[in-house]
């Protein structure tokens, strides 16, 4: 993304959120507040641009439904925009919910984009911590937004500029109220891609530097089949071309040998690793919809020892 630029990305994943809330039967991840944080103009821009762009994903399905341009956008949402967005938010949320119940008061949301966390979930502001970590631009866009919706901002959520293409800085965490020796847990979601293998490695390091012994982590990855892989309709690679056109080239993949070594470095231990196969058991099977996993995507659950 350009210097003073908000994410692009970050609004096209709260409209494929805020999509599902509203259409899609049965739920994978319900953020029925997602709605709340993309404007008229945005939602219908958005809408009307995937519409109208339907020959670049599948000119098929855009002469079969040439006269119906909500089962359009239900194709497009559905197979290209929504099912990595909406499987890794409900894999986070699950690990969460169990990380306080085992006594995590502290939650750093790094790339938080227009992530509703916090207001979805009021029964943690006493129990939890909250502190959203993003690019300057995108937090300052976030924050304007939820002033313009009128959202009371609770007292447990913390905003934190940074540029995760520069050093992590904890001190800035420090700064906003964060504990370094409390354990935390911590959310990276939609980011690794946009990093090069440097800054990844150079970024898990220097956040779990400073964090105690129990601290974890989830986070997404595209896999060594990243730039090769078509996958289902083509998606894979429109997806690439997406982000590249909304300034935001995808830059790394990894195998998994590879993301386990970054992790053992930064003195992290895969707790869990959910391959795209597992994913779409866990979380697409059954449906009689469009929505299935991405074929290149991994999630995974690290742990520092």
């Amino acid at each position: 993304m350009k210097q003073n630029e908000s994410s692009v990305t970050s609004l096209v994943s709260a409209f494929a959120r805020a999509y599902h809330s509203q259409y899609d039967t049965p739920k994978i991840f319900d953020d029925f507040l997602a709605k709340d944080l993309i404007s008229h103009e945005e939602y219908s821009g958005i809408r009307t641009n995937m519409i109208q762009g339907i020959s670049f994903f599948n000119q098929e399905i855009g002469q079969r439904f040439q006269d119906q341009p909500d089962e359009i956008l239900k194709w497009i949402n559905q197979v290209q925009l929504s099912p990595t967005p909406l499987a890794r938010a409900a894999f986070c949320e699950d690990v969460i919910r169990n990380e306080v119940t085992l006594g995590v008061k502290q939650f750093m949301i790094l790339g938080a984009g227009l992530d509703t966390f916090c207001f979805r979930h009021p029964e943690f502001e006493n129990r939890l911590e909250i502190f959203e970590i993003d690019h300057p631009a995108t937090q300052e866009f976030k924050k304007r937004r939820l002033a313009e919706k009128h959202f009371q901002i609770p007292r447990n959520l913390h905003f934190v500029p940074m540029d995760f293409t520069k050093r992590f800085s904890i001190q800035s965490l420090i700064d906003a109220g964060f504990d370094p020796n409390q354990k935390t847990f911590c959310s990276l979601l939609g980011v690794s891609y946009y990093l090069t293998k440097e800054e990844i490695s150079s970024l898990f390091h220097d956040l779990f530097a400073k964090l105690p012994s129990g601290s974890s982590i989830v986070f997404d990855y595209p896999d060594e089949n990243l730039f090769d892989e078509k996958g289902k309709s083509n998606r894979v690679k429109n997806m690439i071309k997406m982000a590249s056109v909304g300034g935001e080239t995808m830059k790394s993949c990894f195998s998994y040998e590879e993301i386990e070594n970054v992790l053992e470095k930064a003195g992290l231990l895969i707790y869990e690793h959910v391959s795209p196969r597992a994913i779409n058991e866990r979380f697409f099977s059954n449906r009689s919809d469009y929505l299935t996993a991405f074929e290149t995507i991994h999630y995974i659950h690290a742990v520092k020892k």
